[in-house]
């Protein structure tokens, strides 16, 4: 399992909590084929007055600020922060994509762009390349993790954010450019001469045979051809490898494009079966997705793995596979994300993303967890507790829920990550990333991702580094007491138990050393993968990170005692 998502979730799950906002990018939603509908005439007590009237008061209102108002507006930027404001207000997937936007949009559904094939982040006043493409224009040039972007063709991009930097690498397949960087650890900068490619990136970052014969594919997206993708993957498999079961991961898998994970059900089930059902507000809108071709293979023994951060596709995949007895589900709870977007045609070259629908699985549950038409007075969402959920049944009679995502058949329990790990990756403080550009610039190579270990010196080393870069962390029981000692000063007791106080927190407070020993396991793992991906890209990041892998060594297991494969899928009595 990728690590670096699972601290994102704990970062999630930490800022519902305690209400702080941190940045991060925001998992991609399924949506529908865009479609053209009219919208039916409603009776004349309808909200078409309301709409009009609302419509008129906004009008006036942006009018009057930018005749009257003291200062000089933005009035492009004050618009799409209202709006931005009053579709947050519905639900997170429901946004409005202007035309500056939209070539983003279309790379979140296509996978695909021109450009160099690189990941690039804005830091310390420049933009570094954090990740660059295997086989694509930036890896093949010689460009690496680290490298601090100084110019493009003749403009200098010291000070430019990363979206203006990214509009300067990207650009129409077969032209030329050339980048300057700065190599961290050298003093003169690099040149690189590179040809603009079209760059595809592959939703099936690697595949391959655990155990003595289980097929393994990892897929990490729902774009236009990660179908495609997953047929290859398994072809290969099967015909070359002559594997007898199959793990299909979507752990981490954000979701896509429905039609995609209809494609992929359909692999594995008959032709002409009811995968998926949207309802929304108007019944003519409503939809049945069925497998529409003859199956690959519904015989080999499936597992599918899941976990917190298994959303949407991913979730229809898993659920509806799960509903038809077709395979089994290892991991844990899934995000639980039940909603589907259409997009909708706007002046001016823009488009709204849309909630339209809800979806439901072959059994007929919805498995949406927050409920966004019922807030709380604070505008705050719940999600739908347990006890408010309804049992459904498989096709051979297991009971399942609804609401609160799709629970797997075997549950594995995820490793709880402290919040240092978070800190020592992301951008407040880059260490790892920063340790492992160092440790790789003294590394010209290293074996092959079976025999690569990183060495009990080379922790000791890395111990030293953080030391010397005064790193300092919050953890969040120190956050959560901080929070509850404000309280309790407002409602009078701190003065009271000013002790009790004082002596949690002198027993919360970080120990780094002790820390860097508690967590060495941990440590080790996240650096060991970083350092694999900078020679092996992300395929190898996967690998490295399936060592020791407890959820996919249970799904080896299970696949291989048929008994107990078999049996999971049948009615419980």
């Amino acid at each position: 399992m990728n690590l670096k998502n699972r601290f994102f979730l704990t970062l999630l799950l930490f800022c519902a909590l305690y209400g702080t906002v941190f940045a991060q990018e925001e998992e991609e939603d399924f949506s529908e084929e865009e479609e053209q509908i009219s919208v039916s005439v409603e009776s004349p007590d309808s909200n078409r007055f309301e709409v009009s009237k609302q419509l008129d008061i906004i009008n006036a209102i942006v009018k009057e600020m930018e005749m009257f108002y003291v200062d000089r507006i933005d009035i492009q930027r004050t618009v799409k922060r209202g709006i931005d404001a009053m579709l947050k207000s519905l639900d997170p997937y429901t946004e409005y994509i202007p035309e500056s936007e939209m070539e983003g949009f279309q790379f979140l559904t296509t996978g695909e762009y021109g450009g160099i094939g690189a990941y690039i982040k804005y830091r310390n006043g420049g933009t570094v390349i954090t990740e660059p493409f295997e086989k694509m224009p930036a890896a093949e040039a010689g460009m690496k993790a680290g490298d601090v972007i100084i110019s493009i063709d003749t403009v200098d991009t010291k000070g430019l954010t990363s979206d203006r930097v990214s509009e300067l690498l990207k650009g129409v397949p077969n032209t030329k450019m050339t980048v300057k960087v700065q190599r961290p650890g050298e003093k003169k900068p690099r040149t690189f001469n590179i040809i603009r490619r079209k760059i595809v990136v592959d939703q099936v970052v690697y595949y391959g045979v655990y155990g003595e014969n289980t097929g393994y594919i990892n897929l990490v997206g729902f774009k236009e051809n990660s179908a495609q993708e997953i047929r290859s993957a398994y072809d290969d498999l099967k015909n070359n490898h002559n594997i007898k079961s199959l793990i299909l991961d979507l752990r981490d898998n954000g979701g896509g494009l429905l039609e995609s994970a209809v494609q992929i059900v359909n692999f594995f089930v008959p032709k002409g079966e009811e995968v998926i059902s949207l309802k929304g507000k108007s019944s003519h809108r409503d939809r049945i997705y069925r497998t529409y071709k003859e199956p690959i293979d519904t015989i080999i023994p499936l597992a599918v793995l899941i976990n917190g951060s298994s959303a949407s596709a991913s979730e229809i995949v898993a659920g509806a596979l799960q509903d038809m007895d077709r395979a089994i589900l290892i991991g844990q709870r899934s995000f639980g994300k039940g909603l589907v977007q259409s997009t909708r045609d706007l002046p001016y070259e823009g488009k709204l993303k849309v909630t339209m629908s809800k979806y439901y699985i072959p059994s007929g549950r919805c498995i949406q967890q927050m409920d966004y038409s019922h807030r709380n007075p604070d505008g705050s969402v719940a999600a739908i507790p347990d006890s408010l959920t309804t049992v459904f049944y498989t096709r051979n009679g297991r009971p399942v829920r609804d609401g609160g995502g799709i629970r797997p058949d075997f549950e594995v329990a995820d490793e709880k990550m402290p919040t240092m790990m978070y800190y020592l990756y992301t951008d407040r403080d880059y260490i790892i990333f920063d340790y492992v550009t160092d440790w790789v610039s003294k590394h010209k190579t290293i074996p092959g991702i079976d025999d690569f270990e990183y060495s009990d010196a080379d922790y000791e080393q890395f111990k030293k580094y953080i030391k010397d870069k005064n790193f300092e962390y919050d953890r969040q029981s120190v956050v959560a007491l901080s929070a509850l000692k404000e309280i309790a000063d407002i409602e009078g007791f701190v003065e009271q138990n000013d002790d009790l106080f004082a002596s949690l927190e002198e027993r919360l407070k970080p120990n780094l050393d002790n820390d860097l020993v508690r967590y060495e396991k941990e440590i080790r793992r996240l650096i060991s993968a970083e350092i694999i991906k900078r020679y092996y890209y992300q395929r190898g990041e996967v690998q490295q990170n399936l060592k020791g892998d407890e959820t996919l060594q249970k799904a080896i297991n299970v696949l291989k005692n048929s008994e107990e494969y078999l049996a999971a899928l049948k009615k419980t009595q």
